[in-house]
């Protein structure tokens, strides 16, 4: 099953998917193509960052395979952790890979990455998130520390994301094999449960499903 959003008309203007696997069904490789019949000489960028294999993750890897076997004549890694976040100026498609989200976000907004990325989602562009490249691009990462706090290795205390989208998602959310806790609640038990302290909405978005908001 696929859940896509659409909240504007058909005019020119960025196209940002949320995933939790990427181009992982071809309902979401069709979805991407029909977007990019938007772009004139379309670029993509896979941001590594969240990942400690950088380029060599195997999901990134397959990304780069994937876009240049939908016909995508330059497709580039670049790591805002070691990497000037400025040459994002030079793509109109950003890919942001998955990994662990408080080390992303964090380099994303140290690195000047999130005020680019801000930018490139008001003009003709797609950005697509995975995982933890999908919520960042939302309001912010705080349902992660509520599953996963032992992944803030980098101590973070401000889970604000970039708010490009309002959609505050939770990736995976048909693996209960990946959110197992001692308590033995189930994962809808948990996020209504944070919703409720929190005062928040949380999209569910399994590994086959998607978001699409046209900015």
């Amino acid at each position: 099953m696929q859940k896509q959003k659409n909240i504007k008309g058909d005019r020119e203007m960025a196209k940002i998917f949320l995933t939790s696997n990427g181009l992982s069904t071809e309902i979401i490789k069709h979805e991407f193509i029909t977007a990019l019949k938007q772009l004139t000489n379309p670029k993509a960028v896979i941001i590594t960052t969240a990942s400690p294999q950088k380029e060599k993750n195997k999901y990134a890897s397959k990304t780069k395979n994937d876009l240049l076997q939908i016909g995508l004549k330059q497709v580039d890694f670049l790591d805002v952790e070691v990497e000037e976040a400025k040459k994002l100026k030079q793509y109109n498609i950003i890919y942001i890979n998955g990994g662990n989200p408080f080390h992303l976000l964090y380099y994303i907004k140290k690195s000047g990455a999130d005020t680019v990325i801000s930018k490139l989602s008001k003009q003709n562009a797609i950005i697509m998130g995975t995982s933890a490249g999908a919520l960042i691009l939302g309001p912010h990462i705080e349902v992660v520390n509520h599953f996963t706090p032992e992944m803030n290795k980098i101590g973070m205390n401000d889970f604000t994301a970039l708010n490009i989208t309002d959609k505050a998602i939770f990736p995976h959310y048909d693996r209960e094999d990946v959110f197992q806790d001692n308590s033995g609640q189930s994962i809808e038990h948990r996020i209504r449960e944070f919703e409720s302290n929190k005062h928040v909405s949380i999209v569910r978005l399994q590994d086959n499903q998607y978001i699409l908001v046209n900015r």
